[in-house]
């Protein structure tokens, strides 16, 4: 059996928030929970001098619209709710991913990604903003002010920064990106060969 699989995702990522909406349904299917983990995507783009698929794309004639037809393909085939566009993206997730690695050291990284990204994608706010983000954990239920002052801790900005670097280093210059051991994956549309690999 193949080691467990990574998830290394940034929630101001619109492809990560669908990957983790399909991620659930596979874990059933292959009975091995997905890790995930923190990462900044700016940080990753800035090493690998990448961009956003809306910056890489703009001015190609047909790309964005058949990148909508495929996530609509995507949406249909793992059945999860279509997602609404954030209208205040880019997002600035520095504060919110250094939280999620504040939650993961707490225990409570789950609920954490599930409220950031609902937050985000399901009914969004301008995340980027502290004040709303921590009165928008916590009306998911977290201590949405106690864990963003948290994650200005040096150990957690060192970690988020380490995590960061980490993911450069395996071959990773995007998000959603997953590893099974030293097999990478790029792409929502690639959780297909992540489950191939435990059929």
């Amino acid at each position: 059996m193949p080691a467990a699989p990574q998830f290394l995702f940034d929630v101001g990522s619109p492809n990560a928030y669908l990957a983790h909406l399909a991620i659930p349904a596979i874990e059933q299917r292959i009975g091995v929970k997905f890790d995930y983990v923190p990462v900044l995507l700016g940080g990753i783009f800035k090493a690998t001098n990448n961009k956003s698929p809306m910056e890489a794309l703009a001015g190609i004639k047909n790309k964005l619209e058949f990148m909508e037809t495929e996530t609509r393909r995507f949406l249909k085939r793992y059945n999860v709710p279509r997602y609404v566009w954030n209208p205040h993206f880019p997002v600035n997730t520095l504060n919110l991913m250094r939280g999620a690695v504040a939650a993961r050291r707490e225990g409570i990284l789950a609920p954490y990604v599930e409220a950031a990204f609902f937050h985000m994608w399901a009914e969004p706010k301008p995340m980027g903003d502290l004040q709303v983000a921590a009165a928008a954990l916590t009306a998911s239920g977290l201590d949405g002010a106690g864990l963003l002052e948290r994650a200005q801790h040096p150990d957690v900005k060192a970690e988020l920064i380490a995590n960061t670097e980490d993911a450069v280093k395996r071959g990773a210059f995007g998000a959603p990106t997953f590893f099974v051991g030293d097999e990478m994956f790029f792409g929502k549309e690639q959780l297909r060969d992540v489950e191939e690999m435990f059929a």
